[in-house]
């Protein structure tokens, strides 16, 4: 009898990790097209990450709501890249289905820049950020893909310093550069947060240990480098679409002995942030657990040899 109530038990618990775990999104047609400033109105089709590069970086900024932040960090990440003249670029501005003007914001920003290769991608619907990083990348023609966040909080400039890391350690064509805060964390902007939040982040941090990536130590900055080859092997096989989907990405490079390397950057608090402290943080100790769960049980895996496409 005892045995049929634990296998019951297991049963359901199964049944439940089913059910709030994520799929793998799979885009509509219109996903598949972008917005450009030679093409605003009728969308074009986009390429797939599986093709070969023929960039050598894509910028990949996931925007919700950012009417007010965004028009800074475009200017600043266009600075700098004006600086290295011999490296061809992209910048791909993944709409994660905002409600106000971003997208509009967007495109009169890509036709004053004249021939800068800036591409607006609409999603139909708000998925989160990791969903929006991830259709980015998905159709990315890069050499090395930069993830960047809308708010501008990091220093484009320290791109650099990703960038030189990664000539470092990269093997084979496969390395992540990680941009990391972790410097900071008895500055200033940093002590001034409140003892929750700062509570919440040690917390976020034990989790981490527990999953085995608690070697880096800021996995959550939102920028971040991939040689290309890294990305083809990593984002087709990303389920978190929220605020930890970094977590799953370090993760499965871990587990394929990728090169990854943690690079102090320069960073800023920027107000109009979109993340709520108590539910948000509820949400991403559910999806750290989801994670856990999916890989212990098999579910989720990691692929070792061929590159998915949508």
């Amino acid at each position: 009898m005892a045995f049929i109530l634990v296998l019951g038990l297991l049963g359901t618990i199964y049944f439940i990790i089913i059910i709030v775990s994520p799929h793998l999104l799979v885009a509509s047609p219109t996903e598949k097209q972008y917005l450009c400033a030679k093409s605003p109105s009728t969308g074009l089709p986009l390429p797939s990450l599986s093709d070969s590069a023929s960039l050598d970086l894509s910028v990949v900024i996931p925007a919700y709501n950012e009417v007010e932040r965004l028009t800074p960090m475009l200017e600043a990440t266009l600075g700098h890249l004006a600086s290295y003249p011999s490296r061809s670029f992209e910048l791909l501005i993944v709409d994660d289905g905002s409600r106000d003007d971003t997208v509009s914001l967007a495109l009169s920003f890509a036709k004053a820049q004249g021939d800068s290769d800036i591409r607006i991608i609409k999603l139909d619907k708000n998925v989160g950020k990791g969903g929006a990083v991830r259709h980015g990348f998905m159709h990315a023609r890069g050499e090395r893909l930069l993830m960047v966040d809308a708010d501008g909080a990091s220093q484009f400039e320290d791109l650099e310093l990703l960038w030189k890391e990664m000539d470092r350690v990269e093997q084979d064509g496969y390395a992540v550069a990680v941009g990391s805060r972790a410097h900071m964390v008895q500055t200033e902007a940093v002590v001034k947060r409140s003892a929750v939040r700062n509570f919440l982040m040690h917390g976020f941090h034990l989790v981490l240990r527990t999953l085995g990536v608690g070697h880096i130590r800021d996995t959550q900055c939102g920028f971040k480098l991939f040689s290309r080859k890294a990305a083809q092997r990593l984002f087709p096989y990303q389920h978190l679409r929220t605020w930890v989907f970094d977590v799953e990405l370090l993760i499965m490079a871990q587990s394929l002995d990728m090169p990854v390397v943690e690079v102090p950057i320069t960073w800023h608090e920027v107000p109009g942030s979109k993340l709520s402290l108590m539910s948000d943080s509820l949400g991403m100790l559910k999806d750290l657990l989801v994670l856990r769960a999916n890989y212990a049980l098999g579910r989720w895996t990691v692929n070792r040899e061929k590159v998915k496409t949508e």
